[in-house]
C-alpha cells in the first residue's frame, strides 16, 4: 500500500489547487493508498528562516508535524500556482522552514557534499499557470519546475518526479477546468 502525501501550496482554499489536491485524493483513495495531507495555509509558523542555516529556529508544532508526514510518505504529491515564476511565499518559506540540514540533508563535514535524506521517494508537482503551459516551457524556461525538481527534491534525494502542468487558468472555461480535473484524478489512481 503506498503512503502519499498531498502538499498543497495555495494560500486560498477557494482556488483550483485546492479541487486540483481533492481530485488527486479521489484517484490514490481508489487505488488503495494511504493518504495524508499538509495545506500549507492552516499551518501555523513563521515562513521566515530569521538566521539562515548559521543559527536554528525552534521549529513550530505544525513544522514538526509535517517532518513527521514528509518522512513517512513514499510518494510527495505538490499542488501549487506558478507565481512569478515560482512557488507562493507561504510555500516557499515551509520549504526553508522544514527542509532543514540534518532533516532533508546531511552536510559532509569538510567537504561542499551532502547526503539525500529522501532517497526512495517519489514526486509529482501539479503546477497552475495563468498561461500557456507551452509558453511557460519554452519562453520562460520553466523556472518554477527546475526549482522545484531539480534544486529541491532532486537535492534530498527524490529522483523521479513527475511534473503536471496546467494552464492557462485565467479565463479557462469549466470544460476545461473540469477535463483537468480528472486527468489528475487518473494520475492519483494511478498512483503517480
Amino acid at each position: 500500500m503506498k503512503k502519499i502525501l498531498i502538499i498543497n501550496g495555495h494560500p486560498d482554499k477557494e482556488s483550483f489547487n485546492f479541487a486540483l489536491s481533492k481530485a488527486y485524493k479521489t484517484g490514490a483513495l481508489a487505488s488503495g493508498a494511504v493518504i495524508q495531507e499538509i495545506n500549507i495555509r492552516d499551518l501555523n509558523f513563521n515562513p521566515n528562516l530569521g538566521f539562515g542555516y548559521r543559527k536554528r529556529t525552534t521549529l513550530e508544532p505544525d513544522l514538526e508535524d509535517a517532518q513527521q508526514k514528509l518522512k513517512w510518505a513514499d510518494h510527495l504529491v505538490w499542488v501549487y500556482p506558478v507565481w512569478w515564476g515560482s512557488v507562493p511565499a507561504i510555500m516557499k518559506g515551509f520549504l526553508d522552514r522544514v527542509l532543514l540540514p540534518g532533516f532533508a540533508f546531511i552536510k559532509r563535514k569538510d567537504s561542499l557534499w551532502w547526503d539525500k535524506c529522501f532517497k526512495g521517494k517519489t514526486a509529482r508537482l501539479i503546477c497552475t499557470l495563468d498561461q500557456p503551459a507551452w509558453y511557460y516551457k519554452y519562453f520562460y524556461g520553466s523556472p518554477s519546475h527546475k526549482a522545484m525538481k531539480k534544486l529541491t527534491m532532486n537535492f534530498i534525494g527524490v529522483r523521479k518526479v513527475h511534473i503536471s502542468t496546467i494552464g492557462p487558468i485565467r479565463l479557462s472555461k469549466e470544460k476545461y477546468r473540469e477535463k483537468w480535473l480528472k486527468k489528475v484524478e487518473q494520475i492519483g489512481l494511478n498512483q503517480r
